[in-house]
């Protein structure tokens, strides 16, 4: 920690969006944000990590970095740890549990690292470690480097606390909220998504477009610590006005399920007013009313055989969709084979970096405005 009692936080992501997490973070007026590999370093006071999880949308975790050392044997760790000053962050009545990781460093058993952990908390704090505690402290050895770092966020960020009915393979929120920025978009415009699934890119979109803080209505961990403040997080809660966008947000899907899903997602959500679901095929499809906007999309990938000839022709149509319907549109289509972006006879960009979603790697593929 800093005289001015500011430290480092931690904004996890997905590998490969660090620099378009970074751009999130500069948007919203965090100080000295950084990209670096997993996430973005910025730093602030336990103020700025509640503002974190409320306002950021594109992170999968808030840490608030405690203390950070070197240490080589197991011995050292525990004494260390027993000097950080656990009772100014966690309270003795709250159960917390705690995760370890050991990489190219010469304590290597990740077990042993955190028990010594526990061992501390639990002698020098009164805490109980339990693993099924919402308070987590996470310790990442690195090269002989400790870090010690408290989970603030519980939940994954994705979850916003409205979606209960998910398709078979959903995209995240927090990833379709960084595809959305990668693609360009701030909330001016119309977006299409024409396999909407339970959909998360529309919702997403309209909540961009409205001013929707995305951690509005859950839970976070950093509620059962000793450093919160109930009155000052309802007064950031309620810092926010949202706004009735000048544009509205569109899903279709071929799935009677699916579009039953987005809308009642959208009405939980709070967005229902400005967005509209209808079930239909991408043959189907045609440009809304009004203005251009982006056409955001994640087709099926197909990974059993036997499917390239059905997907060959999904993604034909789209293409062919898009090229005839969509003049003045953006396209941002997500698919984890250069080979079936290519399908869609578009004119992509070079793509962007190759992403972890669901087990597999997903690229990016853009257009330019078509002609």
């Amino acid at each position: 920690m800093k005289r001015d009692g500011s430290f480092e936080i931690f904004l996890a992501t997905a590998p490969g969006l660090e620099t378009v997490l970074c751009d999130e973070a500069k948007a919203n007026g965090f100080r000295a944000p950084k990209a670096v590999d997993g996430g973005v370093r910025i730093e602030g006071r336990w103020h700025d990590v509640w503002r974190a999880n409320l306002v950021i949308r594109g992170a999968s975790r808030v840490l608030a970095r405690v203390d950070a050392f070197r240490v080589t044997h197991l011995t050292d760790l525990e004494k260390r740890a027993r000097r950080i000053p656990w009772g100014d962050i966690l309270r003795r009545d709250v159960p917390v549990h705690v995760e370890a990781t050991c990489k190219s460093s010469r304590i290597y058993h990740s077990g042993a690292a955190a028990q010594r952990i526990e061992t501390a908390i639990r002698e020098e704090l009164g805490a109980t470690v339990s693993e099924d505690a919402e308070v987590g402290v996470r310790v990442r050895i690195d090269k002989d480097l400790c870090t010690v770092s408290i989970d603030t966020s519980g939940e994954l960020l994705h979850k916003r606390g409205f979606k209960e009915a998910v398709s078979k393979a959903p995209m995240r929120e927090n990833l379709a909220s960084l595809f959305l920025r990668q693609c360009g978009y701030d909330g001016s415009e119309p977006v299409v998504d024409p396999m909407c699934g339970s959909g998360t890119f529309v919702i997403e979109a309209a909540e961009i477009a409205a001013g929707l803080m995305p951690g509005r209505t859950r839970r976070f961990a950093f509620e059962q610590l000793a450093t919160f403040d109930d009155e000052a997080w309802q007064k950031l809660r309620a810092s926010k006005t949202a706004i009735v966008p000048a544009v509205r947000f569109y899903g279709s899907d071929r799935d009677a399920g699916a579009i039953a899903m987005s809308r009642a997602n959208a009405e939980r959500a709070d967005v229902a007013a400005f967005t509209q679901f209808e079930q239909q095929t991408v043959s189907e499809l045609s440009a809304p009313d009004g203005p251009p906007g982006l056409v955001i999309v994640n087709p099926p990938y197909g990974t059993r055989i036997g499917d390239t000839k059905r997907l060959h022709s999904l993604y034909r149509a789209l293409g062919q969709t898009l090229a005839n319907k969509f003049a003045g549109w953006r396209v941002g289509l997500i698919t984890t084979d250069a080979a079936l972006a290519k399908m869609t006879g578009l004119p992509f960009k070079p793509p962007t970096a190759p992403v972890p979603h669901g087990g597999l790697r997903v690229t990016l593929f853009q257009t330019d405005p078509l002609s």
